[in-house]
């Protein structure tokens, strides 16, 4: 089933700002929260679908890819789980549990799946990556499959990201008996005011390790690589980014990867220039050609196409090839056209029997100019071209 449209899920429209945003989510995730549905799975599915609009649309970089190219435009920057979206429940809770405020438990800490609302362990993040991939333009017509090494923080394998020499060295923090945090309460003129934050002896995570892993020395990641395969649509353009969830660096003590961000260079062809979604390539054929007409053979992204030269060609005119450019990303077959830029090649030196010829053909009269005040010039025909 095709995916919905983001600001549909969220009921808001494509200017609507960050704050207009975050309160349409805000609106959506305590309607369908599981603690108000228990047991509910389509309000499940609409809370993981409300929280895949609001990652994409809350990131501006997301939300320019998603604005120009659709969900093609952020493949790979959300997850295939249910609804498209691939982070669990607890991850979502994770990264947007500050939006509810305290309409669920103290100060929106979520207990999901627990019936309480006890504040979450603090879940650290990997941070994210970015790659430049260089594509020719066959590359972008047909769409390919990339294969990169990455050097990046990998999941250590002696403890299996634990940070505990053995998977299991670690113990319950006594001072937050495993919640992450500490609640305070002072005394002040107002009455007694109670605090609650990060515990400073587990830093969080509700867990000590008593014995560290001698290969990560406790970190639970180390520096390694990893070959990462990346599926490039056709149509992408200079300048795209395409994010893959969960490929950037590994977190510490099993937390969330990060994403690796793939920034896309288009390499320059020898023969074309793309503009937008169409290709143009200048072909020059002799005077007699232009006069006599002729069929020449022009490069495309596919191979060769042959091409009549009507009698009596002028300079700069341009003929299209339909369908010979490039897919429109996410535009469901439609691609861009080739246009062939027709110039008469004038030779700068002549022999003495050219120049005789030549001669003899400027006193013809059928060689002497005669504008019909209709013509269009240069420009008005690229003009035209671009705008049929």
């Amino acid at each position: 089933m095709s995916k919905r449209d983001y600001y549909e899920i969220l009921g808001v429209t494509r200017n609507a700002d960050e704050t207009e945003i975050k309160k349409a989510y805000r609106k959506m995730a305590l309607k369908y929260h599981p603690d108000k549905n228990p047991g509910d799975k389509d309000a499940e599915e609409h809370f993981k679908e409300a929280a895949e609009a609001y990652e994409v649309l809350s990131n501006p970089e997301k939300k320019r890819q998603y604005d120009r190219f659709g969900h093609e435009g952020v493949r790979g920057s959300t997850g295939g789980g249910s609804g498209g979206f691939g982070m669990s429940m607890e991850d979502i809770f994770s990264q947007f549990g500050d939006i509810f405020g305290d309409a669920f438990g103290n100060f929106g800490g979520f207990g999901f799946g627990t019936g309480t609302r006890e504040r979450q362990k603090r879940t650290t993040r990997g941070t994210n990556l970015r790659v430049k991939v260089s594509l020719t333009l066959e590359d972008i017509a047909h769409g390919v499959e990339k294969k990169i090494k990455v050097n990046k923080y990998v999941s250590c394998d002696q403890c299996r990201g634990t940070g505990a020499e053995g998977g299991s060295s670690y113990q319950t923090c006594s001072a937050c008996r495993g919640t992450g945090h500490v609640t305070r309460v002072t005394s002040t003129f107002l009455g007694q005011m109670q605090t609650t934050s990060t515990c400073p002896n587990c830093d969080g995570e509700g867990q000590i390790i008593t014995n560290r892993c001698m290969k990560c020395a406790g970190h639970g990641i180390v520096n390694g690589e990893e070959i990462i395969t990346i599926k490039i649509p056709p149509g992408v353009s200079e300048g795209m980014q395409l994010s893959l969830n969960g490929k950037g660096n590994a977190a510490a003590r099993g937390g969330i990867p990060g994403d690796l961000i793939v920034l896309i260079e288009e390499e320059k062809h020898p023969y074309l220039k793309r503009e937008e979604n169409d290709l143009i390539y200048e072909h020059y054929i002799s005077l007699p050609e232009a006069a006599l007409g002729t069929s020449i053979d022009v490069p495309t992204i596919d191979g060769k196409a042959r091409i009549k030269i009507p009698p009596g060609t002028q300079p700069g005119k341009v003929l299209r090839l339909k369908d010979k450019g490039i897919p429109v990303l996410n535009g469901y077959g439609q691609r861009g056209d080739e246009l062939v830029n027709i110039q008469v090649w004038v030779p700068k030196t002549l022999t003495r029997e050219e120049r005789q010829m030549m001669e003899k053909l400027m006193s013809s009269d059928n060689f002497k100019p005669k504008p019909t005040g209709h013509d269009k010039n240069f420009f008005d025909r690229w003009k035209d071209m671009f705008n049929t």
